[in-house]
């Protein structure tokens, strides 16, 4: 019986695992972490997000400059198909009013309790606390792994890595798989965070004053990007569910040329004009402060934030002030480290690969998830990708052996 050794026990490996445990091979699992699913753990613990329900041409663009060539896989793996899967393994799913399709528990620890035990009742190997160091004398049959008994060598048939990306290191996406394969002569493109917050040009005192605040009912303008959404401020700047869905052309644009600056609309439901007809109104005694608050409800961390960007001698101007309200400036300087990313961007370049997701310099080695170069918003279509592409490689690793 041949043997396909799957390097990662997360969403891709455990995909292809799935794949392969229906054939007659014998699949080993390899995980450096104490446990299998970490990451996919840690992100369901707000409710698990398993894909998106919009039209499915819609949904291939969230994948930006790489949806030409995730489409393949992403058709033969359709939100549609992973909800008929779901259902197999006895996962019941509902769209949510965003679109956003979850399992009708909210949570991942159910669904990676069911798979894992399917996976264990097909005969499929775990073997855990096993880091991965490379091969022995080049040889792709031949794996190095750091276990708690010291350093063992595996013979595999075949390979399938699929090791995550670089954000999260705690939970077993160190990146440090990186250099093995540059070694091997395979381009890797540098791996950058994505879905990440960033770093804002400020004072300290206003940064201090309002972290851990919310800002709601924003839009951001960035480019061509324009959201409405949620903000979080930080104590160095800002991070959230709208700043991720921007964040991978925010993040080149600096690398581009040093900084972004994004604009801010705090009253998007609202025009100028009529923002600008509450603020002529008499002011009498009243303070700034307390006559936006009752004029505009404009207070706290927004009333911060146009006293932060506007000198005092304009906070008493209504034009500059409405001016500021629709489209207030923020300097951003970087991106927060990659370790806070909820993914990353970069990895293992698409041209390295063949149809079926085998290293075109390394036969009989494949590729999936987060480590092959490609990103995407959150909202289920991380998770996705991972999982067709796990699924793609277990396939080809499948269609590989049989050939030889």
């Amino acid at each position: 019986m041949k043997t396909v050794a799957i390097i990662g026990a997360g969403a891709a490996g455990l995909m292809a695992a799935e794949i392969l445990s229906q054939s007659n091979i014998h699949v080993a699992v390899y995980d450096a972490m104490p446990s299998a699913g970490r990451k996919f753990l840690m992100a369901g613990k707000g409710g698990m997000n398993i894909s998106h329900a919009e039209d499915f041409a819609r949904f291939v663009t969230r994948y930006g400059t790489r949806q030409v060539e995730l489409a393949p896989y992403l058709n033969a793996f359709t939100p549609t198909d992973l909800r008929a899967w779901l259902h197999d393994l006895g996962i019941e799913t509902f769209v949510g009013t965003s679109g956003r399709i979850f399992p009708k528990e909210m949570k991942a620890a159910p669904l990676l309790r069911a798979w894992l035990h399917q996976l264990r009742s097909r005969g499929v190997q775990f073997s855990m606390r096993h880091r991965w160091l490379g091969w022995q004398a080049n040889n792709p049959t031949k794996l190095i792994f750091n276990t708690p008994n010291g350093e063992q060598i595996v013979t595999a048939d075949a390979v399938i890595l699929a090791l995550g990306g670089g954000s999260w290191a705690r939970l077993g996406s160190t990146g440090n798989w990186v250099s093995i394969l540059r070694e091997q002569g395979v381009n890797v493109e540098t791996l950058q965070p994505s879905n990440c917050g960033f770093n804002v040009a400020g004072r300290d005192y206003f940064k201090e004053r309002f972290a851990g605040q919310p800002l709601k009912n924003l839009e951001l303008k960035f480019g061509d990007f324009q959201q409405k959404g949620e903000l979080m401020l930080t104590e160095n700047g800002i991070e959230g569910g709208l700043i991720y869905a921007a964040s991978s052309v925010i993040r080149d644009a600096i690398f581009k040329t040093g900084t972004a600056t994004i604009y801010l609309d705090l009253f998007p439901d609202k025009t100028a004009a009529e923002l600008l007809a509450k603020l002529n109104k008499p002011r009498g005694k009243l303070s700034t402060a307390q006559f936006w608050r009752r004029q505009l409800s404009l207070e706290g961390a927004k009333s911060g934030l146009v006293r932060e960007v506007l000198p005092v001698d304009a906070l008493n101007s209504s034009a500059l002030v409405i001016q500021t309200l629709k489209a207030l400036p923020l300097n951003l300087l970087s991106p927060r480290p990659i370790d806070e990313a909820i993914s990353s961007a970069g990895g293992v370049s698409f041209d390295e690969l063949n149809a079926d997701l085998m290293c075109k310099k390394l036969t009989g080695i494949f590729c999936a998830g987060e480590m092959l170069d490609w990103e995407a918003p959150t909202g289920g279509y991380l998770l996705t990708a991972c999982l067709a592409t796990g699924r793609a490689a277990g396939l080809g690793a499948l269609t590989w052996l049989e050939s030889t």
